[in-house]
């Protein structure tokens, strides 16, 4: 294990899959000294009981499959997005093929304001719901999911919506895309970051709002980038004193734009000509921002591993003391939120909420998988915290200590989850003869529906089911706070 010595953090367990053979992932299950093993960087006196070094050995293997699929997976991904933006440039499936049979195909451009992700594939509706006006209480929950939604997008469809679409907004706002340098797998503090993926996010001014509202929305996982999904699954972390000695998910950090060597220090030095991060960059658009907007009230949200990355964002604020910044944060919306450290971090966090009088909103919708991940237990030691505005598949919202099931991996639920993804195809079918047209969900939806009946959680994860349910449910209050 490498010494913390000069390092930034105070304790650590961080996994390097790609320098463990298989052979070594076989001696992982018969024996407890990690700190021999070239793949892990963990202290001697933590626990490595059977039960972990299983875990950690599964977890490994998740690793070094997703390096494996990482081509193909993005190639199909590259082949399935672009086949449903055919279908869109060339007006559905008829079309295309007339096209194409008289030489007239419109190839779909991925820059123009037409072409749309994955995300955006599943669920096309663009509208802000005109009958949630400002002060309405669902309308910044709504606002923040369909910035979360946006932000999937390239920047010519994200400028386009907001211009022609969000009538409430000015033409004054900003794109913001991060290009930061990092290893979801660095295995030691004084491993250098590869440069392998991006963060984006952006930001936004509603000058509608009794006091002008800006809203910066960051991306979350893509569904075809096992860099991603990599990020998701990784177990490892760091124990950061300055964060109330929380021990945080290491991928996470790193992806939002945490340093080398340094860690977190408050101020870096950036040039136009390199790879920016995220969390330096953004700071100082809003600062330039919020100069000039001096009543100006903020809210950071995202989806999936937007929202982990909307949360560390602010947590960093805190620890770099941005009062003035933290001032005029109002709120924190986040929707399918992965677990982001324990619960010491946790107590870090609601303290410094408390302190600055931001609000955090933590959606789950139904069986949510990965607001389930990673497990909360004495292997992980990962929590949740504050409380859960949680909606059931009939959209009736409720706020909660922690979501039902808190732990996606259950053989108790197994059977439940299923009924529930069976009743959600159904729903499909029905919901837009009783609620109106702009609830007809596509055939991409209902293929993925029909693929939650074998993986229940998986659907029940789309931008979709958060919108309706903020739409059509009744938005909980935090003084129906039902305690376990």
């Amino acid at each position: 294990m490498a010494s913390n010595k000069n390092c930034f953090y105070d304790d650590c367990f961080i996994i390097n899959s790609e320098k463990a053979s298989y052979l070594d992932l076989l001696g992982l299950l018969f024996s407890s000294k990690l700190k021999q093993r070239r793949f892990i960087d963990a202290p001697e006196q933590h626990n490595h009981r059977f039960r972990r070094r299983l875990v950690v050995f599964g977890m490994v293997l998740l690793q070094k499959l997703l390096s494996l699929v990482r081509i193909p997976l993005a190639l199909t991904g590259i082949m399935v997005v672009t086949f449903l933006n055919l279908l869109t440039y060339n007006g559905g499936l008829l079309g295309l093929l007339l096209n194409l049979m008289k030489g007239k195909l419109v190839w779909p451009e991925k820059s123009s304001e037409m072409y749309r992700s994955m995300l955006g594939n599943v669920d096309t509706r663009v509208e802000l719901d005109n009958n949630i006006k400002p002060g309405d209480p669902k309308y910044k929950p709504l606002l923040s999911m369909m910035a979360s939604k946006l932000s999937y997008e390239n920047e010519a469809f994200i400028k386009t919506v907001i211009i022609q679409h969000w009538k409430v907004f000015s033409l004054k706002f900003m794109i913001v895309f991060f290009y930061i340098s990092f290893n979801p797998n660095l295995a030691m503090c004084l491993t250098d970051f590869e440069e392998r993926s991006t963060t984006q996010a952006f930001m936004m001014q509603d000058t509608q709002s009794k006091r002008n509202l800006i809203v910066v929305a960051f991306r979350g996982t893509q569904p075809f980038s096992a860099y991603d999904w990599q990020t998701d699954v990784d177990i490892s972390w760091y124990e950061l004193k300055d964060m109330g000695k929380g021990k945080i998910h290491s991928g996470f950090m790193k992806a939002l734009g945490m340093q080398k060597t340094k860690g977190w220090p408050k101020e870096i030095q950036q040039s136009t000509h390199q790879h920016q991060f995220a969390y330096y960059t953004l700071r100082q658009k809003l600062r330039e921002v919020l100069q000039e907007n001096q009543d100006a009230r903020l809210i950071v949200t995202g989806h999936s591993l937007g929202s982990a990355l909307a949360v560390l964002f602010v947590a960093v604020l805190m620890l770099h003391e941005e009062e003035w910044l933290l001032e005029k944060l109002e709120a924190v919306y986040t929707f399918g939120q992965p677990r982001v450290g324990d619960h010491k971090f946790g107590e870090f966090m609601i303290d410094k909420l408390r302190k600055f009088d931001v609000k955090y909103f933590r959606y789950v919708y139904s069986n949510d998988m990965v607001a389930r991940i990673p497990p909360d237990d004495d292997t992980f030691l990962s929590k949740h915290f504050g409380p859960c505005f949680y909606f059931n598949s009939f959209y009736n919202g409720k706020v909660l200590s922690e979501e039902p099931s808190k732990n996606y991996f259950s053989w108790l639920w197994a059977i439940p989850k299923r009924m529930v993804a069976i009743w959600e195809l159904i729903r499909a079918f029905i919901l837009p003869y009783m609620k109106g047209p702009e609830y007809k969900e596509n055939w991409v939806m209902i293929t993925l529906r029909i693929m939650g009946l074998v993986t229940p959680g998986m659907s029940a994860h789309m931008p979709q089911d958060y919108v309706n349910s903020i739409r059509l449910g009744t938005l909980p209050s935090v003084h129906q706070l039902k305690r376990d």
